[in-house]
């Protein structure tokens, strides 16, 4: 089969800055230290090679290169390693990161989008009023932000769409955002982040995909369902992958293996038989759709 993995990361900690990774935090997931280390592209093609997936494109999304640095050097770095030999037509997208709040933003999109593979920006806003820990951004409510909006509006200038990563209860924020400016793309990353399995955030994650997919500018990245749950199986993905199926539409959800993060919990080709098995009572139309045809869409391929 065919894939196209729509989320992935690549880094190189010899000569690039990504302060998470060198410098350790408290991270969600809990022990990351498998994946502080070096990966490349050769790295992702070998883990995609030991199935029987054939990975034929891939949308490689930020991974919180230096903020303090240059927001484009990792697309400029990127689209060398794109361009290589190598990739043999992997990293097909770029997904960059720019700061909204920012008066340069509209400066800073610019030169993303010099670079030919540049598809979106992703600037994650995952918040938490409880936890600290779960901060990615000090602001709950930049997406309400009148000085955020205007920056996020800019993406339409430059056919860029926005790589949205929330937890589930900023998914109805999210919704607002999406129906208030339809002109920006916008694709979900990770599901919504269904991370607390209870009862009671399962309905809350529902209530918010249910909210998020009333806008139709709206798609989904079906990923990192088992980030932080080690020896999970199939069955315990299957709920969320058949309810966001079921809530978006097949024409509107793709697939994606967000390695290497989700190697402290997986092997690459575990993660695509889990797609796989659920998805085995699908038509083969629909199953295309979901492993290639709507990244082809999505991201522009």
């Amino acid at each position: 089969m065919k894939i196209i993995d729509t989320h992935h990361h690549l880094w190189d900690l010899d000569n690039n800055s990504y302060p998470w990774l060198q410098t350790p935090i408290d991270h969600f997931a809990g022990d990351y230290s498998k994946i502080r280390r070096t990966y490349l592209i050769g790295d992702l093609i070998a883990d995609a090679s030991e199935g029987p997936y054939e990975l034929v494109k891939s949308v490689h999304v930020q991974a919180e290169w230096d903020h303090e640095a240059d927001p484009v050097g990792e697309t400029a770095w990127l689209q060398g390693v794109a361009n290589s030999a190598e990739a043999n037509g992997l990293v097909s997208a770029i997904v960059g990161n720019a700061d909204f709040f920012s008066p340069e933003v509209e400066a800073v999109l610019e030169r993303h989008a010099a670079h030919p593979n540049f598809r979106g920006i992703r600037q994650m806003l995952n918040h938490s009023q409880d936890n600290a820990g779960l901060n990615f951004i000090d602001r709950g409510d930049a997406m309400d932000d009148p000085t955020w909006r205007e920056g996020y509006r800019l993406l339409a200038k430059f056919d860029a769409s926005f790589d949205l990563q929330v937890w589930p209860w900023q998914l109805e924020m999210s919704a607002r955002l999406a129906n208030d400016i339809p002109e920006v793309p916008i694709i979900l990353n990770h599901t919504g982040m269904p991370f607390a399995n209870n009862a009671a955030s399962r309905r809350q994650w529902g209530a918010g995909m249910r909210a998020m997919a009333t806008a139709g500018n709206v798609s989904v990245k079906i990923s990192a369902l088992g980030m932080a749950t080690p020896g999970w199986t199939a069955d315990d993905i299957r709920p969320y992958v058949e309810d966001t199926i079921d809530i978006f539409g097949v024409d509107r959800c793709m697939f994606a293996s967000n390695f290497p993060v989700d190697s402290l919990t997986s092997d690459y080709t575990s993660i695509w038989a889990a797609y796989d098995e659920i998805t085995s009572g699908m038509s083969d139309a629909d199953r295309k759709k979901l492993f290639h045809d709507n990244a082809v869409r999505y991201y522009r391929l």
